[in-house]
């Protein structure tokens, strides 16, 4: 019996070891939907990044974007977005898309846009398209939790879960008030 009951003891204290485990490191693998993971490449880059393994259980604002429209000059304001919420845990990220025939005609060009004209340090991906049957799953999925982008520069604020929470049209800003206090609410 005593050995019974040490073999008892054993195993509840692995199990107790377990969970405390999974309270330190809550974001397993599984609890990630299936369509944040993806691999993507950096833009302009050799560097892939996963959306689950690096910026798993983070809200989320993602965005197609475009070199040459309009809205281009929206990359200042979501830089700001990024400087001023990304350390409280909000990952920014930049799919560039020609779906709008806006884009510029390389991913260099299209990185220079970025990097040097609009000093962007959060994270931009390799292009995608982001409407029609050609959309990549991401923003098919993105789609059918609210709408498909219409323009460039949608904005998809999604929560810790991968559920979005909303949709943001090309014409709201990074500083409107609508957007910043939704930022707000997942922080």
């Amino acid at each position: 019996m005593a050995k019974l009951l040490g073999s008892l003891c054993k195993s509840m204290a692995a199990l107790g070891m377990l969970g405390a485990l999974m309270w330190v490191f809550p974001a397993a693998a599984g609890e990630c939907p299936a369509y944040l993971d993806q691999e993507f490449r950096k833009l302009h880059s050799a560097e892939r990044v996963n959306l689950c393994g690096d910026f798993g259980g983070r809200p989320m604002l993602i965005i197609n974007t475009a070199s040459f429209c309009g809205f281009t000059p929206q990359f200042k304001g979501l830089e700001a977005l990024h400087q001023k919420y990304g350390p409280r845990g909000l990952v920014l990220l930049g799919f560039p898309s020609n779906d709008f025939h806006q884009a510029a005609a390389s991913e260099a060009e299209s990185a220079d846009v970025c990097y040097l004209n609009y000093g962007v340090t959060f994270t931009m991906l390799s292009p995608v398209s982001v409407t029609g049957a050609n959309a990549h799953p991401l923003f098919k999925e993105l789609a059918r939790q609210s709408k498909p982008p219409r323009w460039n520069f949608n904005k998809y604020l999604v929560n810790s879960s991968g559920q979005v929470i909303q949709h943001f049209g090309s014409s709201v800003t990074p500083e409107s008030p609508t957007l910043t206090a939704s930022i707000e609410s997942l922080l």
